[in-house]
């Protein structure tokens, strides 16, 4: 169990509704949902996932942390918003689904393996670095996540989107010696650590 986990566990024992009142994004408006399931209804993924976001918000107040917590059902959402369009109360059930998704993964609860959970950290690690995306490190480095051989059969599954890609210049062969960075790359960490530190201290993440 993470130090953070155990901190979030002490503080709000017996009170999962607050802890995401308080620590996920837009967690307030968890309590304002009638149960009408008008979300689960209009969620193009509604078949495929484990607990759609009404079922979600009831399990909260519930107190069912673990479960809550512990679900990749928050990483399958694409942003559709036909929730938060369709809503009777307009609630902004994509911003919590996020929110959710984001505190179990800080928390170090989030499913391991999960594939949008993986590619997200894949995504931001790369960018973080130079501050720009390097396609062709993201690309190989998602291929190859599984190992040598899984990455080669997936990159010749992929080789002819690769070539569009190539002669497109989305993809520079020479980027894999470091890629193109922003100018003021020093700038730019100090940015991201100082969002860090507010978003840190705001969600209880630091004392």
């Amino acid at each position: 169990m993470t130090t953070v986990n155990q901190n979030a566990i002490e503080k709000y024992r017996n009170n999962f509704l607050k802890e995401v009142e308080e620590r996920v994004e837009d967690g307030h408006m968890v309590k304002m949902c009638m149960q009408c399931g008008v979300c689960a209804g209009s969620c193009p993924f509604g078949p495929h996932w484990e607990h759609s976001p009404q079922k979600l918000f009831m399990m909260i107040r519930a107190g069912k942390r673990d479960e809550v917590l512990g679900s990749d059902s928050m990483f399958m959402c694409t942003s559709c918003y036909n929730c938060i369009v369709r809503c009777p109360r307009q609630l902004p059930i994509t911003h919590i689904m996020h929110g959710l998704a984001n505190y179990a993964h800080r928390l170090g609860l989030a499913p391991k393996g999960q594939p949008t959970r993986e590619f997200a950290t894949l995504f931001w690690n790369n960018l973080a670095k130079k501050g720009r995306v390097n396609e062709l490190v993201l690309t190989l480095r998602h291929y190859f996540k599984d190992g040598l051989i899984s990455g080669i059969k997936t990159a010749l599954a992929m080789q002819g989107i690769g070539l569009r890609m190539f002669k497109a210049k989305r993809i520079n062969p020479m980027e894999i010696f470091g890629g193109h960075s922003l100018k003021d790359l020093k700038g730019f960490h100090a940015i991201v650590a100082k969002a860090k530190e507010i978003e840190d201290r705001k969600k209880g993440f630091t004392a």
